[in-house]
């Protein structure tokens, strides 16, 4: 048993589950405010938590980046791994900040942008917690980057839990729509306060930050370039159909269309949580000269035992579990096609932030591919469910394909040492600065 808790899959499925655990609760958020906002309700806030999700991007790009650098850090040896980490927090906050002021003066047209005009301070709202994810989103990189996989995880249980409540308490101060989102941002706030405690002790105090290369925020920014390009692409196949439906279809079939949503990306949190798994340990990998593709099979498959029972059940099952779980009529033949979607998206995600962890771009492209191939299919379609949500699997049914197989995973043996040289010919600039540094130092 003891080499069981200790072994590579289980410290995966550390993380999955409690992202399962968080995305449990998410989905007691869903069936608690499409009871207390009613299904138009709900499909307003769900417009604003999409929003909310893709402006998340940078904050996972910054995760992967920071839990790659560190990690990578740590496998070499370096006693500065994270010694940065303060500093960027700070500025973070001051972003912060200064996002929540501009939020408040143009709440209105984003409100309008989002389509949610009835909850003006709610859109305001979504760039504070865009920004407050970036915070959490670092600490989270940074943690997984020493292997505090468990704290990371019991962190993604204790911000759903607070969201709801939170959100509960706002619409209790009759706040509707807007309080109910805005329980989103006081609960990350909450897990920024708590993650820093924890994360101090680990990082390098007394460092002269100017002696380490890339220490700033902007160049760190400019390291995760491609994280963010990868992971807006895919925060807009995940999320920004829940968008576009909002325009195409009537109020009744937006909030149906949201329900479904939310009962099929159930998968995709899983695949997040597994991420803080998954590219610590392909880095780290890489860096020693292991075959990488080991934490992606692994991952992939946990992905893949949840995912098949899941699209079994929604095709089973696909009105109780709308109208008994989620209290909405209509959208009974799309849960199991976007669940399927959704599902291909998960191991989309996994193969992207496997590429992301060997410091590799080109597949980039077919993102981008599908991210425009995507409104467009929808506003072929029209405002008819079922036939969007059979569009919305068959793209990523195909981008799914494309995606794993560039990872290798079909090919026979991958030449490691040739992925660890990919590694490392991406980090090698910033390794020699820190190497020359820390041997002037030494003189």
């Amino acid at each position: 048993m003891p080499k069981l808790r200790t072994s590579e899959t289980t410290r995966a499925a550390e993380l999955g589950i409690a992202a399962l655990v968080g995305n449990v609760v998410a989905l007691i958020f869903t069936l608690v405010f499409t009871r207390v906002l009613g299904q138009e309700g709900y499909g307003s806030l769900a417009a604003l938590l999409s929003a909310y999700l893709i402006l998340t991007v940078p904050g996972y790009a910054l995760q992967t980046t920071v839990a790659r650098e560190v990690s990578a850090a740590l496998a070499a040896g370096d006693p500065l791994a994270g010694a940065a980490v303060g500093r960027w927090l700070r500025r973070l906050t001051l972003v912060a900040i200064a996002l929540a002021i501009v939020g408040a003066l143009a709440r209105q047209p984003i409100a309008d942008l989002i389509g949610v005009h009835d909850a003006p301070w709610g859109a305001a709202g979504a760039l504070l917690a865009g920004t407050l994810w970036l915070v959490v989103s670092v600490e989270r990189g940074a943690l997984v980057g020493f292997r505090h996989y468990r704290l990371v995880g019991v962190s993604i249980v204790c911000e759903q839990s607070a969201r709801l409540l939170f959100g509960l308490a706002l619409v209790a101060a009759n706040l509707d729509v807007t309080g109910a989102f805005l329980g989103t941002p006081l609960a990350l706030a909450l897990v920024a306060v708590a993650l820093w405690q924890p994360l101090h002790r680990h990082v390098p105090h007394g460092v002269r930050l100017t002696e380490i290369a890339g220490h700033r925020l902007r160049d760190l920014a400019l390291r995760a370039w491609a994280p963010i390009a990868a992971l807006g692409l895919i925060a807009w196949l995940q999320d920004g159909h829940i968008i576009i439906v909002k325009h195409l279809a009537s109020g009744h079939d937006a909030g149906a269309w949201a329900a479904v949503s939310v009962a099929a990306k159930a998968i995709m949190f899983v695949a997040i949580g597994l991420a803080g798994y998954l590219v610590p340990e392909v880095a780290g990998d890489a860096e020693a000269g292991r075959d990488p593709r080991r934490p992606l099979v692994r991952t992939m498959a946990l992905i893949a035992g949840l995912a098949v029972p899941m699209v079994l059940l929604y095709a089973a099952a696909a009105k109780p579990v709308l109208h008994i779980a989620f209290h909405v009529k209509g959208g009974t033949g799309a849960l199991p096609l976007v669940g399927l979607a959704m599902a291909m998206l998960a191991f989309s995600y996994l193969a992207t932030q496997f590429q992301l962890a060997l410091h590799r771009k080109r597949f980039i492209a077919v993102l981008a591919v599908a991210a425009v191939a995507q409104p467009l299919i929808l506003l072929a379609i029209g405002s008819r469910l079922t036939a969007l949500a059979l569009g919305l699997a068959l793209l990523n049914v195909v981008l799914a394909a494309v995606l794993v197989t560039l990872t290798g995973l079909r090919r026979g043996t991958l030449d490691a040492s040739f992925a660890a040289d990919d590694a490392l010919a991406g980090a090698a600039p910033l390794a020699r600065d820190e190497d020359r540094l820390v041997a002037e130092r030494e003189r």
